[in-house]
């Protein structure tokens, strides 16, 4: 078997690789960072690591030559750079006659009136796959709870009341980052799943408020709940110096995420596009997904972390 998990530097890939050297050889393993020395530590345990540049098509052919399986997760900019390095990677595992690749993707991405400005680069990735010669698993997650978490000790740390968004009455199947990665470790695991479009959901279906109750009961604070239109929320994203997209400055934003995404999230909630009641998390995992109340008790531990929403 060759297994090619790319992004090893970064927070789900770091997770990904911590996981999948529990489940299968490490000589069956090939671990890419965009920088060498981000590999350091794995080369040191006798994994075999490579630099992997997605604008460098040639280059990575070399990389996922014969490989069984490819990971290609979802890439942390937004757009058509985003979806260039998609097609590039793609492209790169048809002439390296790879046989599948794991992509990660979100709920409802193939839905043509899911409004989020993601879910273009997510469908786009999915259309091209299926219409190669690969074998494929789609791993359509959820939001990550980490997001959500991260936002609320902000809101807290701030001396904030209330916490504004434009989810409306939505309910999410938030899911921990985590079990995101052992899903994608799982799924690179196994060999049973061809051309598999599969949700990967959290425990329950949760509006925003259901969320801030849960976090209010396991930390004894009093967030409430502030409903926005999409504009309100843009404008208040402005005030506090969020970049509208991954080409803005972070450097003195107080959240490591883009607006137009966060708004347009927002929507895709409110109008019901991640109420999916299907999950094959605990199918393909062998167990049940952490629920809120876990991640709150434990909230240090499921945090957002540092964020590169750049190629850098």
């Amino acid at each position: 078997m060759k297994i090619v998990v790319n992004g090893v530097d970064g927070n789900f890939g770091s997770l990904v690789a911590d996981y999948i050297l529990d489940l299968v050889s490490m000589d069956d393993l090939v671990f890419t960072a965009p920088k060498l020395d981000k590999l350091d530590k794995y080369k040191e345990m006798g994994i075999k690591v490579a630099q992997a540049n997605f604008n460098d098509v040639e280059g990575l052919e070399k990389i996922f030559n014969n490989a069984d399986k490819v990971l290609l997760i979802s890439m942390p900019f937004v757009g058509e750079k985003r979806r260039t390095a998609h097609k590039n990677a793609v492209d790169a595992c048809v002439r390296a006659n790879a046989k599948q690749i794991v992509y990660t993707s979100v709920l409802s991405a193939a839905h043509p009136f899911n409004p989020s400005i993601e879910n273009v680069d997510h469908s786009y990735t999915e259309a091209i796959i299926q219409n190669s010669p690969l074998d494929y698993i789609f791993l359509r997650n959820s939001l990550f709870v980490e997001a959500f978490t991260s936002d609320y000790l902000r809101a807290v740390e701030a001396n904030e009341t209330t916490i504004s968004k434009n989810m409306g009455d939505g309910r999410v199947w938030f899911i921990s980052r985590k079990d995101c990665a052992y899903a994608a470790a799982c799924a690179l695991n196994n060999k049973l799943l061809h051309r598999a479009v599969l949700n990967i959901n959290g425990k329950d279906p949760l509006s925003y408020a259901d969320f801030l109750k849960i976090g209010n009961k396991a930390t004894g604070n009093h967030i409430t709940y502030t409903k926005l239109t999409d504009e309100q929320l843009y404008e208040y994203f402005d005030s506090i110096g969020v970049p509208r997209n991954t080409d803005g400055d972070f450097s003195k934003s107080p959240i490591q995420a883009t607006s137009e995404g966060m708004v347009t999230f927002g929507t895709t909630v409110t109008e019901g596009y991640l109420d999916v009641p299907v999950s094959d998390f605990s199918s393909l995992t062998g167990r049940k997904p952490l629920s809120i109340e876990y991640v709150f008790d434990h909230v240090e531990d499921y945090l957002l972390g540092d964020r590169h929403p750049t190629e850098d």
